[in-house]
């Protein structure tokens, strides 16, 4: 026996009709690559989109093809976001802090039709534009008054004139929800990118989730500004969740320092902002150096990497800002965990509650999880053994795209890469990435911990600890540490700061200086280079 309920598929496009139809007054506010600042509300976002999928179809392109962006968070980008997938195309979104040949192969790969891209990555365009074999229209997103003459792009097309060409008389197409609805690729820093698709089924599923208090709690009440970009996993969902819940979407476009941030969450009453550490390292620093607070914001999503609980402190006790730690990646849409408060935590001491806040958190309903042995054998959630972690859900990577890689899976579940532990309230913390952990004398040492407690010491603004060759120890861990301006620390008062922290064999047995730590295209640090750079490094002896 079947329920006798209506059939109606989860699309994409099902977000923006109700955004249009019960929230269409409300604001969206964007800071333009022009330089202004651009507003206009979801009511006027949907009859652009629709005029952009028609203008889609004048171009050629057909449901299932593939079209590109190169953008920043903006007004023209969310339009795309909708028009592309709205109209059974497939959005992809392609990272601009990539190496022009990586850039250049992923759209050959994704065998994208069209290419859109913000003015501020012409030079990129360019760069690329002779070498991409699929690629049949360059569109530069702005107006005819500010696309430059000899932008040396041929045939390149003019968005607003595009738009211009259509009305809005368009009909959002019905389809299979498990139709693919955009494509990301993860960043690449060993080999080649690999694609990730996503469908409009596993989208909507992963945008009604994401909204649950247990997750971002985002409501019509809200203001958010997703400092995650368009291009880094949807915004991490940001750009569906904020319409379908109605709340007012700040978009910050390629102003993404302190200062910029600050006066957009002043200005619009931000309560809600997402994005990854080191870009709230960089706003602190500009709100700490001029003695500034937050008068609305309240809330802060930090993923990407690990939030260093010295930051969650300093948020929640200095500027009244609860963090919240999230852990996901591009395969998983991307968000698997939020550390949201239980029953039993408001009762609890600030210490108590930090510790909370500082795991990477509980999984969302959809997201199921589980850590392993090297020999694959189930481990306990009792908060102390470690293993690696594997999800499986309606929002998780069953391949990759064209099936590169093959057979991602382990018996049904993904093998994220991370080494994990969960507790017995299943709140999961993340030790390490596999190819990070630090094995000395057949014991793994979590480089992740020993960073948190660095970056706790006032002299450091960043941290990063690698496993050096040890002949007796086979592997030991060497902190590697960017001093604050004018501040000094010696090694001898970082290592002293390890006492009674950590057990005393995990301290690390060296501290080196440097100017700066690589970062990857999405803002995590590249340990690969680290590890490259510091492969002849010799421990100091005894």
């Amino acid at each position: 026996m079947f329920g006798q309920m209506m059939q109606q598929p989860l699309l994409i496009s099902s977000l923006l009709v109700h955004a249009e139809r019960h929230h269409g007054e409300q604001q969206i506010v964007s800071r333009r690559v022009e330089g202004d600042i651009h507003r206009y509300t979801y009511r006027d976002l949907a009859s652009r989109a629709r005029r952009m999928a028609k203008a889609l179809a004048a171009l050629g392109v057909t449901p299932g093809q593939r079209v590109g962006t190169l953008a920043w968070n903006g007004y023209r980008h969310m339009e795309l976001y909708y028009a592309v997938s709205g109209s059974g195309a497939v959005l992809h979104t392609v990272n601009p802090r990539l190496h022009p040949d990586q850039i250049a192969y992923i759209a050959d790969h994704a065998e994208d039709q069209v290419i859109f891209f913000d003015m501020t990555f012409l030079p990129l365009i360019q760069a690329v534009a002779g070498r991409t074999k699929a690629v049949k229209h360059y569109v530069a997103m702005t107006d005819r008054a500010h696309l430059p003459a000899d932008h040396k792009v041929p045939g390149l097309l003019c968005y607003e004139d595009l738009l211009d060409a259509q009305d809005d008389r368009y009909e959002w197409p019905s389809f299979d929800e498990n139709t693919a609805s955009s494509l990301c690729y993860t960043s690449g820093t060993t080999g080649n990118p690999k694609g990730v698709l996503y469908s409009h089924r596993s989208t909507v599923l992963h945008t009604m989730a994401g909204a649950l208090p247990d997750a971002l709690g985002c409501s019509a009440a809200d203001v958010v500004l997703p400092v995650v970009p368009m291009f880094h996993v949807n915004s991490w969902g940001i750009v569906y969740i904020a319409p379908m819940t109605g709340a007012k979407l700040v978009l910050p476009g390629a102003g993404l320092d302190g200062k910029s941030l600050y006066e957009l969450f002043e200005s619009e009453g931000v309560t809600l902002s997402a994005g990854v550490p080191t870009v709230w390292q960089g706003l602190l620093a500009y709100v700490d150096a001029n003695g500034l607070k937050f008068s609305t914001m309240r809330r802060s999503a930090i993923g990407g990497s690990a939030c260093p609980p010295a930051m969650i402190r300093r948020f929640l006790e200095v500027y009244g800002v609860r963090v919240i730690h999230a852990w996901g990646m591009t395969e998983m849409s991307p968000i698997g965990t939020a550390a949201s408060f239980k029953s039993k935590h408001p009762g609890q001491t600030l210490d108590e509650r930090l510790a909370v806040m500082s795991t990477q958190g509980r999984a969302l309903y959809g997201v199921d999880m589980k850590i392993v042995d090297e020999s694959g054998n189930e481990l306990p959630w009792d908060g102390k053994a470690s293993g690696d972690l594997l999800v499986r859900g309606p929002w998780i990577i069953a391949s990759y795209f064209k099936n590169e890689g093959g057979d991602p899976l382990r018996d049904g579940w993904f093998p994220t890469g991370d080494v994990a532990k969960i507790d017995a309230d299943g709140y999961m913390i993340i030790t390490d990435r596999s190819k990070d952990v630090i094995k000395s004398g057949g014991e793994w040492i979590g480089s992740i911990d020993l960073e948190n407690i660095a970056m706790a010491h006032p002299a450091v603004a960043m941290a990063a600890c690698v496993a050096a060759f040890h002949p007796k120890w086979d592997e030991r861990p060497l902190l590697v540490v960017v001093k604050k301006p004018g501040v000094e620390v010696t090694r001898e008062e970082l290592l002293a700061f390890y006492d009674g922290k950590i057990a005393k064999w995990w301290t690390p047995d060296d501290v080196v200086f440097v100017d700066a730590i690589p970062l990857g295209a999405t803002g995590k640090m590249q340990k690969n280079k680290l590890r490259d750079s510091l492969k002849d490094y010799k421990l100091p002896t005894a």
